[in-house]
Order: structure tokens, then sequence, then C-alpha cells
């Protein structure tokens, strides 16, 4: 193709794009929810915390699914998908300077139904070497699309909690540490 073909289709394709443009058809957005891990929250050599999506300062979850609305024409999105996960060591942890000193071996990232108290596997990784204090990404696995009714109209209104789990280093118990665990979530809302 040359440069002149080249130069007339990208005007082209920009106005097909301006065309479409009035058409909902996604809206994505970051939200990041703070864990606290203690040492002493440490049992059976698993280390699990837990806390409420709206429950987060300022509920970013809340005002990403407000703005999806607002993008989708006001309407609530028909699906939620997952597209990143990042798990980032916060400089106010104690302790601790890098997730090894956490976590050893797999370290898994759920969303759990309120009511229902159905769990839905989102996100994982393996410790399986230094990573400092991240960020980390996880490999994304969520499917709101297999979600009963019942649940995801939960997931739409914020009501269920973020679990994140994983087998504790060695002397993660012992160390009298308490770590913030930043899990930032790149949620995508579909009409």
């Amino acid at each position: 193709m040359t440069k002149l073909s080249v130069s007339l289709l990208v005007p082209a394709a920009a106005s097909l794009l301006a065309a479409c443009g009035d058409d909902p058809v996604s809206y994505s957005e970051p939200v990041t929810i703070n864990l606290k891990a203690k040492s002493s929250d440490v049992a059976d050599t698993v280390v699990t915390e837990e806390k409420g999506i709206s429950t987060e300062q300022s509920n970013p979850y809340g005002a990403f699914i407000g703005n999806a609305q607002h993008a989708l024409g006001g309407a609530d999105p028909g699906s939620i998908e997952v597209d990143e996960v990042h798990l980032f060591l916060g400089a106010d942890s104690t302790n601790v300077t890098a997730l090894e000193e956490v976590f050893a071996g797999d370290v898994d990232v759920l969303f759990q139904m309120n009511d229902t108290n159905n769990s839905f596997p989102v996100a994982g990784f393996t410790m399986d070497g230094a990573v400092g204090a991240g960020p980390v990404a996880l490999d994304v696995g969520f499917d709101s699309a297999g979600m009963s009714t019942a649940d995801y109209d939960k997931l739409v209104g914020g009501g269920f909690k973020v679990l994140l789990r994983g087998n504790a280093a060695p002397d993660f118990a012992s160390k009298g540490a308490e770590a913030t665990l930043e899990v930032t979530f790149q949620f995508t809302a579909y009409p």
C-alpha cells in the first residue's frame, strides 16, 4: 500500500468512528482497594484478608458503576469484566518491604457475594522469586457471564467482598508485620 492510499484511509476511518461514537460500547476505569495483612492473621500457614468493595475510602467501585451507567446511557452494565489486576505492597507496611516477605507460592483474588456467599475467582499468581514491592500483574480469569442473576445484581450494586489469600512466607507469622496490600482492578462495563 502506498503512502497516498494510507493517508486517504486515515481520515475515512476517523469519520466512520466518529459516526459510531454516539453508541455506548463500554466504559473502563481502575479501582484500587487496600487490604491489611497482619502476622497475627496467619492461620494454617495461609494469609487471608477481605474487605467490602464499597467500604474503601471514597468508594471508587461505586464511582466506577455510576460513571459506567452514565457512559452507557443511564442503564446498568449488561456485563462487567476485569481486564487487569495488580498487587502492590504499600509504603506504610511495617516489618516487610517486599511481597515475597508476605507470600510464598499461590496467591488468589476472589469476589465473595454478600448474602449468597458464592465466591468467584478473579485473578492469581504464583510467587516464585523476588518481586519486591511490585506491582505484580496477576493472571485474570473472571467471567461475570456465569453468575446467577442474584449474584450479578450484587456485583453491579457493590454487594461483595474482595478476598485475597495466599500461602504465608515462612517467617511472616512471626515478624510482627502489617502489610498494606493494594489491589488494583481494571474494570470494564459493557451494555
